[in-house]
């Protein structure tokens, strides 16, 4: 790191204890050091059981590889905060006068009160990009370098906040944004401002908030999810949008946007606003584009494999990833893990097979977790930004992820019980009930007759492989349907009856639903399916 006297070296940072007590700045190499947060890893780990492997994969959550575009947020933040603080000395009399009309204000509940106006070197800044991008992330990892509070006894024990992290109201109203920064500050400090002002008057409260991010010399607010803004009623985001111009330019508090690109829209739909949050420049984060900085991205993160078996990145294996994240950072994390995972699966489930990734593997795991994101990667393959703005969350994605990994983990983790562990030598294991529905699928039944059905033959058969399932399934199909004819014995002749008796079978469910009978009561009916056996102790 530099010496602590490089940070005086500029005159505007000199004799302003609320720059010179911020941690110096980084230089490219440094900023590369700091920011980087790889996942624990060693290679004996791959000789791990599969289930005790599987909580190894959600290191990979956490993994962060920082690129271009992350020193360049580093460094506008770090320019951004400093320059914020050029005109708030706590030793000069600017200072006392700023916390004066912060008084005005209050008294006359108005933010452009005040009797004596003073310069601002505060600017905005906005960050917008797809979600999964790593906005959030890569700002927090920036934030980590900085302490959030910092003590100034030599000041009358006053109290430096140098950033503040709040998320933009759903409801897109300022009083909600007062009342998560009171909460905020709050926990921050331990102090009470939400119990004291967030039941007064909006326009109180917006000038108590001004007051005490001035009191606590509050470097930088970062408010988060900015496309929140576009779901806002009533008055829509010009208020509150408004209201954070205001704290740039009177209170001189810098101010950091993050958002979505369904958020370009509302920025861009005053000038004002979109002047404003140009201080120091928009950056919109795109996908990763095919090139130099995504192959450094997947050189960084292929290494962390806990498959038994290490596998090359290849370049068809590039090209799956890219086909199915489109560059997004989140996505194809995800899919690495998930790849992962059903190669621990498979690998466990058929002994002879290597547990290891390849493309074909990717490609399946893409088809089966990707469904929920379809519309997503549909309209980032468009390169369209008013398609790609309608598809602003990643949250189900997640969920759908850590539910599968849950899933995942389960089964193998039952394949490890003492019960199992006695017959494991001779008795291979189950196939996922997934795999099996997919495969159902594709030979032309709907998923919710393909669930009951799928769950029925893993259970009654556990030990059998996906294609003795299917074949099963497929008899079971052919001879349960309507008007049901002795098997044909040419290939031909069987799969054409297999699909006429699979298309019988949804029209016979279909009919019992319009006659208000649940699909699952029609398979069950039709011997499909069995009704579990349920024992009740007395």
């Amino acid at each position: 790191m530099n010496s602590q006297s490089d940070q005086t070296l500029l005159p505007e940072y000199s004799d302003n204890p609320f720059i010179s007590r911020l941690p110096e700045e980084l230089s490219m190499k440094e900023a590369i050091k700091f920011l980087s947060d790889p996942p624990a890893f060693k290679p004996e780990e791959r000789q791990f059981p599969a289930h005790i492997r599987m909580h190894c994969l959600y290191r990979l959550r956490r993994c962060f590889i920082p690129l271009e575009h992350h020193l360049r947020l580093e460094s506008a933040f770090s320019t951004m905060l400093r320059q914020g603080y050029v005109t708030r000395n706590p030793i000069t009399t600017n200072y006392v006068r700023r916390l004066r009309d912060g008084f005005e204000r209050i008294v006359a509940r108005d933010l452009d009160a005040g009797v004596n106006p003073v310069r601002t070197s505060a600017e905005g800044f906005a960050l917008l990009g797809a979600s999964g991008g790593g906005k959030t992330t890569g700002t927090n990892r920036v934030l980590e370098y900085y302490p959030q509070v910092i003590e100034h006894p030599e000041l009358c024990e006053l109290k430096q906040v140098v950033w503040l992290k709040i998320d933009c109201p759903y409801a897109g109203s300022p009083k909600q944004l007062c009342i998560n920064f009171f909460r905020q500050m709050d926990l921050l400090l331990g102090t009470d401002f939400l119990k004291r002002h967030g039941n007064t008057t909006i326009d109180l409260m917006m000038t108590q908030m001004a007051q005490i991010a001035n009191r606590y010399a509050l470097g930088v607010l970062i408010v988060d999810e900015l496309q929140h803004l576009a779901l806002a009623k009533g008055v829509g985001p010009e208020a509150l949008l408004n209201f954070l111009v205001t704290l740039i330019n009177t209170i001189g508090i810098p101010v950091m946007l993050i958002g979505t690109m369904g958020a370009l829209s509302i920025l861009q739909g005053d000038f004002r606003q979109a002047r404003r949050a140009n201080g120091l420049g928009a950056a919109i984060w795109e996908r990763l584009p095919q090139g130099p900085v995504w192959d450094y991205f997947l050189k960084e993160l292929w290494p962390y494999q806990w498959t038994r078996e290490e596998s090359e990145l290849t370049e068809e294996i590039k090209q799956v990833l890219y086909e199915e994240s489109q560059g997004i950072i989140d996505v194809v994390v995800k899919l690495f893990m998930l790849g992962q995972a059903r190669a621990m699966e498979l690998g466990s489930a058929r002994k002879k097979r290597p547990e290891k990734i390849d493309a074909a593997l990717l490609r399946i795991v893409a088809k089966d977790h990707f469904k929920i994101i379809a519309p997503m990667i549909a309209a980032l393959k468009s390169g369209k930004r008013s398609r790609i703005a309608q598809y602003d969350d990643l949250r189900p994605l997640d969920d759908h992820v850590y539910e599968a990994l849950q899933a995942a983990q389960i089964h193998l983790q039952s394949q490890h019980s003492p019960a199992q562990a006695q017959s494991s030598d001779t008795t291979p294991v189950a196939m996922s009930t997934e795999a099996l529905v997919t495969q159902l699928k594709e030979l032309g039944l709907s998923e919710d007759i393909a669930w009951p059905i799928a769950t029925t033959a893993l259970a009654e058969h556990p030990a059998a492989s996906l294609l003795e399932l299917i074949g099963l399934i497929s008899s079971k199909l052919f001879e349960r349907a309507p008007g049901a004819r002795p098997l044909p014995r040419s290939h031909r002749a069987r799969a054409q009856s297999k699909s006429k008796a699979m298309s019988e079978l949804e029209k016979t469910v279909a009919v019992d639903q319009q006659a208000g009978k649940s699909a699952h009561d029609s398979l069950r009916e039709a011997g499909l399916i069995s009704q579990p056996e349920l024992e009740i102790e007395d």
